[in-house]
């Protein structure tokens, strides 16, 4: 059975995490706060604060995913990355069946209060402060949400399906393009969004790595 993924591990790699990872990002809550920012600061100053935060956690993540992978006999990283993938896809199925018509309301909401608490706490520091304010409001949300856990899961894949510089460069590239986004269009986008519909994608792109996985785990059985 052949590989809907391409053949190039690289290839794979930085197409698939762009596509999660941007489905993932677009109405989320750090997406709402960089737009909220974006209208309050300048946007450039935003913009460097949010992705800096977003590229640190994507490190930290791709870390845990990779040790996760480390931990284990390379045998069983088909099926670690298989289980992983086809659950988190079932997850995300479900939830979206929660989701009302109003989540990107909510998270927007939720994002609001989150700046105006940040902005209360703090005094005016110029551009670092502005920096320093994008950064940690992102970090801090960032932390334990499905944009991380789907990075985690996307590195335990092996590396001949996907490698780690695909990884770095396509989930890079999906956050600095729905901050840049958020930052200059996110008006305009954010009353557009369908949580419910981006919940359903994602889930169905991780099934589909899933059955990749799972395919490659059971053609690797009583391979030399």
């Amino acid at each position: 059975m052949s590989s809907p993924l391409p053949s190039d591990p690289g290839l794979a790699a930085f197409g698939s995490s762009l596509t999660a990872i941007t489905l993932a990002e677009l109405g989320d809550k750090t997406f709402f706060m960089a737009l909220i920012l974006a209208v309050r600061h300048s946007a450039r100053l935003v913009f460097v604060g949010a992705f800096a935060a977003l590229a640190a956690v994507t490190l930290l993540s791709l870390g845990v995913g990779y040790g996760l992978r480390e931990l284990l006999p390379q045998s069983l990283v088909p099926w670690l990355a298989a289980v992983l993938f086809l659950g988190f896809g079932v997850k995300l199925l479900i939830d979206a069946q929660a989701l009302g018509g109003d989540a990107a309301e909510e998270e927007a909401e939720e994002a609001e209060e989150a700046v105006n608490a940040a902005e209360r706490r703090q005094a005016d520091g110029g551009a670092w402060g502005v920096i320093w304010e994008a950064f940690t409001l992102v970090f801090v949300a960032e932390l334990g949400d499905r944009t991380q856990f789907a990075t985690i899961v996307l590195a335990t894949a092996p590396a001949q399906v996907f490698s780690f510089a695909g990884l770095l460069a396509g989930t890079l590239a999906g956050h600095a393009l729905v901050t840049w986004l958020a930052v200059g269009a996110g008006k305009w986008i954010g009353g557009r969004v369908d949580e419910q519909l981006l919940y359903r994608l994602s889930g169905g792109l991780f099934l589909a790595f899933g059955l990749v996985s799972l395919v490659q785990a059971i053609g690797s059985v009583g391979s030399p």
